[in-house]
């Protein structure tokens, strides 16, 4: 079986509801997606939700056995030594999350057994990335993820204190019919500076007890988050942005993670993995982030420190056929070979053939005053913020 081709759809579609964070607290509801298929000689296809500059790379693995998907991340992770893997680094992470597809498909298994999963099932946590919900829209996302078991929530936080206490609480109340004491997180999406996370942290644990706090410094911020680690009574937790275990090594033997973030999106599965298992080596839970129809629950499941995964569900799959539900708190995950993901032709087709009439704001941009003072909301900024 050889590499012989790949194709790739790109589209934009509109989400259930929009998605905002202290960086964007307006929110978008337009995001941008995309399909990349690695095609066979023998007509099996590799899928990915997700492309990047592919093309660029192509080259490296054509006429490859696919199931060499360790060998050619390496070759292409290799191919980019001198710049790192950097503006390619989604195109690596497609190219392998479709090989490791076509890999389980070849033998007819789930990738989650391939994996050496015990079961398909990943405990999840609900996130709705809601800055710019309305209180009542928040309330209402965490009780539709607590009526499908999920005892925990993170919330986004980071612009005003007054309102991020009076958030918190809604989030708990929704959560608190699974448990009493529902698990609760934050995320600042490295708005503050380290200070300001020590300082406004201790402020919102005099009320409530927060799991982790997450991104609460940059990324790369060794000193800064161990600063914060060592005195707030959270858990710091960080790096789904960083792309390789050089990007993340300096954090764990720096003492300035408690829980690792973790995501395909940056490197691949592989690139994944092997954080996952520097991560276990030091005694450290890891934490999937969300994506599309939960795709990456099949690594989190054969993962021994594996916490919780990220559950978003802001109606990302208008193209994507799946069949991995929630229930009693578990993503869970069938048997259908590779990923279980298919892709809807004519849905694609449509995304395709009808594009919105205004361009997406993915990414978002980084606010006004990150790392060095808070730039409060504007009146009207967010619908819950009219003064």
């Amino acid at each position: 079986m050889r590499i012989t081709g790949y194709r790739i759809q790109s589209y934009v579609m509109k989400m259930d509801r929009s998605i905002g964070d202290a960086n964007f607290p307006v929110g978008e509801d337009l995001m941008p997606g995309s399909i990349l298929w690695i095609e066979t000689d023998i007509g099996l296809e590799g899928v990915a939700p997700c492309s990047g500059d592919v093309g660029s790379l192509f080259h490296l693995i054509e006429g490859h056995d696919p199931r060499e998907v360790v060998s050619l991340w390496r070759k292409m992770v290799d191919a980019t030594h001198k710049g790192g893997l950097g503006i390619v680094s989604e195109a690596v992470s497609a190219i392998d999350i479709a090989l490791w597809d076509l890999k389980a498909k070849v033998i007819e298994e789930p990738l989650w057994r391939l994996w050496g999963a015990m079961e398909g099932r990943v405990k999840g946590y609900a996130s709705c990335i809601g800055y710019c919900l309305t209180n009542d829209e928040l309330f209402s996302f965490y009780r539709r993820m607590a009526e499908r078991g999920i005892d925990g929530g993170k919330l986004k936080v980071g612009l005003d204190l007054e309102a991020d206490l009076h958030r918190i609480e809604i989030m708990r109340e929704a959560l608190s019919i699974v448990c009493e004491r529902p698990k609760l997180m934050l995320d600042v999406n490295e708005y503050w500076s380290p200070k300001q996370a020590i300082r406004l942290l201790d402020l919102i644990e005099q009320k409530f007890d927060i799991v982790w706090i997450e991104e609460p410094a940059r990324r790369w911020d060794v000193e800064g988050l161990r600063l914060v680690s060592s005195n707030v009574k959270a858990a710091v937790a960080t790096g789904e942005n960083l792309r390789t275990i050089s990007e993340v090594s300096p954090l764990i033997r720096g003492e300035a993670v408690d829980i690792l973030n973790i995501s395909a999106m940056q490197s691949g599965f592989t690139g994944c993995r092997q954080i996952a298992n520097l991560a276990h080596a030091f005694e450290l839970p890891v934490s999937m982030m969300n994506c599309q129809a939960n795709f990456m629950a099949h690594l989190a499941a054969a993962l021994p420190n594996h916490l919780a995964m990220e559950v978003v569900d802001p109606g990302r799959e208008h193209c994507l056929n799946y069949s991995s539900t929630i229930d009693d708190g578990f993503i869970l995950l069938n048997e259908d070979p590779g990923l279980g993901l298919s892709i809807d032709a004519d849905a694609l087709d449509s995304l395709i053939s009808n594009p919105p009439a205004r361009e997406s704001t993915f990414p978002f941009p980084r606010r006004e005053g990150a790392g060095l003072y808070i730039k409060g909301l504007s009146p009207g900024e967010v619908s819950w913020n009219k003064s």
